[in-house]
């Protein structure tokens, strides 16, 4: 008998050996060769490779997370085995040079018509005339009411007095309104869809902005924005907590029962933007649901009766939680893990009442009447402040105007920062002595109260921002009580957004970088108590952006945290190695090709000592910039103050128009002078290189603050425009991040969601990369959804809510894609 003849090498084996080989530049590749351990590939060259797998069309598709979770050909090959249908042909076959097929969205058929540029038009000028108009009725009440005030008899107590009655009247005045033109505008929201720019929207728009606006949004955390969004027409069960400052606007739509909780930087608005429509539907938490921190809850979703959501995590339209089931990941799915970290404590109706009742009387007995009191006497009684309001005289061309101006704006800018800083360094640790780590406290007494003002002192984006990206953010952030000791200098040790509950106790190890966007999770919350706990990083870390870390983060020495990871809560405490994804699965801690672009050794010393005195260039130019703005700013407070008597309210307003104006073309000015120093650099730079200390300086010299300014309006497309990025027709922009603009390209008709983040740039370790991306005609970016750089989303594709796609992903046109990290999903 004749042996069987041996078995020929698998032919999907083949197949992907031949696309890794082409993708590589290499003859030849082994099946059996780990791609980032043995080849040298990172996940920017896997993500060429997968998406030149699903061009070829004999395969089914692969993702970044097949490849990470099979490392080999052999392994990648063995996993879709059971996904092919049929044999591969041994040779690949040509490219067909037919279309491939469209794959719409299922609800494409029942959106509403597209509106043209006449509405678009339309639109935008309705909500100029809109800002112009709550300005004039702001000016007009700040100006009768210090009017009012001034006239009274003099005396400290009248003063006193009637800036108390003012206060009172207007805060209420200004809360009440949103309230109104909601009901009025809108009455009950219910499920629904319309096209943006058309009138419904701009009803939708008028609503979202005053009610955002309202002076109850920040109050998050306390009984009293519970009554706001009651107010609003949510049905808010009794002993609930929301400590997310995301106010949601169709409030009717949403619904949270008795005990829930609702951590920070959460989205749940009941509204999303898709394919150039919103879209709204219901939000339903039960009773004693809990929900994480750096959450998305997507319209259509819910949580039952004791259900909990993990950090990090979202939930995609049609998903629900069942009753008593803990669930985590982007989209979530089951979890044994119990989110829930402390015990109840007693918090009943009496001490809810009494720390709002307290709240109110700070704000309105004591700040407000105080501040408004200091300012009626400073500008009466001192004399340099008298002389430059003094209105009717032509002093607004005179040397004199200009030089009080210039010295009243250096006095006021930078004796703030100095002043701002040691209350910040100071007053806190007092505070904190108050609030004892691991000891459980009842919500909304004295310690509740001191823990919170704690948190809202020390994250002070001016100063993360201003000593971020360069050495001083190290001392910085030990001035503020965070333990670094010892340190490890890079120069980019963090970034520049980097917050905490309570920077007392939160400790980083030797060597560990940050790239951006780290939140420290100090403290942990249920319906009727709290409890803050230490929360370290290990040493020798890397974290990428966007990361929420928790106390009970189960992480060590030399790991690798990617973009946006969930960090693991419960198992065995991971070292040495990387982790990517929501929820978290282990990949490489780093490549042969980044390694190539470390720098040690006395050449280190020499180039850190060059970087910071580069990065300290960049901090100075960022407060000259800011000091200039702030000076025209000066100038035209001071020439509105001088005009008052002959204009009235109309000086006030026309300052405040001009204001806008004045700041976006300083501050676009800045940016398209600095945008030649962004660095155009795919292959990578050493952090050490002088690109990219340049790179940083086009973050750091700029503002991105006023830009939020223009959210959901036709000219944020203009402004995107003026500042470099290559946008499209009829763009809609509900609050979208893009850090390299002119990196950026939008195609006409692309909807970006609030919180989505367009990112052109990557840093891991030492190394430090970036390329172009571009979102393709009629594509939509979900809520929360982060785009890394060299990335292409294809004409009319769907990024799902809170996604990771990662660098080099290309998304088909029309595909759906969602997850963390995000891969094609079943429609």
């Amino acid at each position: 008998v004749e042996p069987p003849p041996a078995a020929g090498p698998d032919p999907v084996e083949r197949v992907l050996a031949e696309v890794l080989a082409e993708v590589v530049g290499v003859g030849q590749v082994p099946v059996d060769g780990h791609f980032f351990d043995d080849l040298g590939a990172d996940s920017l060259v896997m993500a060429q490779f997968c998406a030149r797998v699903r061009k070829r069309g004999n395969l089914p598709p692969v993702s970044m997370k097949d490849v990470y979770r099979h490392s080999t050909i052999k392994g990648l090959a063995a996993a879709l085995a059971p996904a092919v249908p049929a044999p591969v042909a041994a040779a690949p076959t040509a490219p067909s040079t037919a279309p491939a097929p469209v794959r719409r969205d299922p609800l494409r058929s029942a959106l509403p018509p597209p509106v043209g540029t006449p509405r678009y038009v339309l639109c935008g000028a309705l909500q100029v005339l809109f800002v112009i108009g709550y300005s004039f009725l702001t000016a007009f009440v700040v100006t009768s009411g210090y009017e009012w005030i001034r006239s009274g008899s003099g005396a400290l107590l009248d003063v006193y007095l009637r800036a108390a009655l003012f206060g009172s009247a207007s805060f209420v005045g200004f809360c009440a309104l949103p309230i109104v033109a909601k009901w009025v505008l809108v009455g009950r929201w219910k499920p629904q869809q319309f096209r943006v720019w058309s009138l419904a929207y701009y009803r939708f728009w008028v609503v979202k902005a005053l009610i955002r606006a309202n002076p109850l949004a920040l109050f998050a955390g306390s009984p009293l924005y519970l009554l706001y969004l009651r107010a609003l027409g949510a049905r808010i069960g009794p002993g609930v907590t929301i400590l997310s400052r995301t106010v949601p606007v169709c409030t009717d739509l949403l619904t949270v029962g008795a005990g829930t909780v609702i951590r920070k930087d959460s989205f749940f608005t009941c509204y999303r933007a898709h394919a150039g429509v919103i879209q709204t539907a219901p939000v339903t938490l039960g009773r004693q649901v809990y929900v994480g921190e750096k959450t998305v809850l997507d319209i259509g979703t819910s949580l039952g009766d004791g259900a909990q959501l993990g950090h990090t995590s979202s939930l995609h339209p049609g998903q629900a939680v069942p009753p008593g089931r803990r669930w985590h990941g982007s989209p979530a799915e089951p979890t044994e893990v119990d989110y829930r970290m402390v015990p109840p404590a007693p918090c009943g109706t009496l001490r809810r009442t009494g720390y709002t009742v307290a709240q109110l009387l700070n704000l309105l007995v004591l700040a407000v009447p105080l501040a408004t009191s200091v300012a009626v006497v400073l500008l009466a009684e001192v004399p340099a402040l008298a002389t430059l309001m003094a209105a009717g005289r032509p002093n607004i061309t005179s040397w004199g105007f200009f030089r009080d101006a210039l010295a009243a704006s250096l006095a006021l800018y930078f004796g703030a920062i100095v002043v701002g800083f040691v209350v910040m360094v100071t007053v806190p640790r007092v505070l904190a002595r108050f609030v004892e780590p691991g000891r459980v406290y009842p919500l909304y007494g004295f310690h509740y109260w001191a823990h919170r003002l704690i948190a809202r002192m020390t994250n002070r984006k001016f100063f993360t921002e201003l000593f971020g990206d360069s050495s001083y953010i190290v001392d910085y952030l030990h001035a503020l009580g965070y333990r670094l000791r010892p340190v490890v200098q890079t120069g980019s040790n963090f970034g520049m957004a980097v917050q905490h509950d309570n920077p007392y106790l939160s400790s980083v190890g030797r060597a560990t970088v940050v790239a951006d966007g780290l939140s420290f999770i100090n403290a942990d919350y249920s319906s009727t108590s709290f409890r803050v706990s230490p929360v370290k990083v290990g040493g020798n870390n890397f974290l990428g952006n966007n990361i929420a870390y928790p106390a009970q983060g189960r992480t060590g020495d030399n790991c690798l945290l990617a973009t946006k990871v969930m960090v693991p809560v419960d198992g065995k405490v991971r070292e040495n190695v990387g982790l990517l994804g929501s929820p978290s699965f282990e990949i490489p801690r780093s490549v042969e090709r980044d390694n190539d672009l470390d720098v040690s050794g006395p050449e280190l010393a020499r180039r850190l000592a060059a970087k910071d005195r580069h990065n300290l260039g960049s901090i100075g130019l960022r407060l000259l910039v800011r000091w200039v703005h702030f000076f025209g700013l000066t100038l035209l407070a001071l020439a509105a103050a001088d005009l008052y008597a002959s204009l009235g309210v109309a000086a006030l307003v026309l300052f405040g128009q001009l204001s806008l104006l004045v700041t976006v073309a300083w501050f676009v000015l800045v940016e398209r002078v600095t945008d030649h120093l962004h660095a155009l650099a795919p292959q990578g730079c050493s952090i050490y290189d002088r690109t990219f200390w340049r790179h940083e300086r086009a973050w750091k010299v700029p503002s991105e603050t006023y830009i939020k300014a223009f959210d959901g309006t036709p000219l944020k497309n203009t402004l995107w425009r003026l500042l470099g990025v290559r946008i499209g027709r009829r763009v809609f922009d509900d609050g979208c991040s893009l850090t390299e603009r002119s990196f950026t390209a939008i195609g006409d008709g692309a909807t970006l969601n609030a919180g989505s983040i367009v990112q052109c740039h990557s840093q891991e370790d030492g190394a430090f990369k970036s390329d172009r991306t571009t979102i393709g005609a009629g594509a939509t970016l979900g809520v929360g959804a982060f785009v890394h750089y060299g990335v292409t989303v294809g004409e009319g594709a769907v990024l799902a809510a809170d996604s990771f796609l990662m660098k080099g992903e290309e998304v088909p046109p029309h595909a759906r894609w969602g997850g963390n990290p995000a891969m094609e999903m079943s429609r």
